[in-house]
């Protein structure tokens, strides 16, 4: 795997609209001022999102446990003041699976926080960053 990423944001329009592209992808649109597309912010959270949710059911199912449902739910709270970048995030791990057990869940997501998740593991000492999880049986 090569340790190098390229990812292209181009101007799209006269204010501040961008088009986000990585290889082949379709592209993603980025747009502070109009709202037609993801603020920066925005795209971060979902990249911490996706991230960590990614390496959760990785580590889960190379544990050969059940990954029936994974939904990561991530929010941040801002500063007040320029530049407005992210004081906290909160992360939800909401899964479904039959055989999981919560000393599992907090075991996994506390390599995934020290290790495993590069986006998570870039900001976590810059950043306060909580989580909570919350499993369904889906043996029910």
């Amino acid at each position: 795997m090569n340790s190098n990423l390229t990812v292209t944001a181009d101007l799209i329009n006269d204010k501040v609209r961008f088009s986000g592209t990585s290889r082949d992808n379709h592209e993603v649109i980025i747009d502070s001022i109009d709202g037609d597309g993801y603020t920066p912010l925005e795209i971060f959270l979902m990249s911490l999102a996706t991230c960590s949710g990614m390496t959760l059911a990785l580590l889960l199912r190379r544990m050969n446990k059940e990954v029936a449902e994974l939904k990561v739910v991530a929010s941040g709270e801002r500063r007040t003041t320029p530049p407005s970048y992210f004081k906290s995030i909160h992360l939800i791990f909401e899964l479904t699976s039959k055989d999981l057990q919560a000393s599992e869940i907090e075991e996994t997501i506390k390599l995934m926080e020290e290790s495993m998740c590069p986006v998570w593991n870039m900001v976590k000492n810059n950043v306060d960053i909580s989580s909570e999880y919350r499993i369904t049986n889906s043996s029910l």
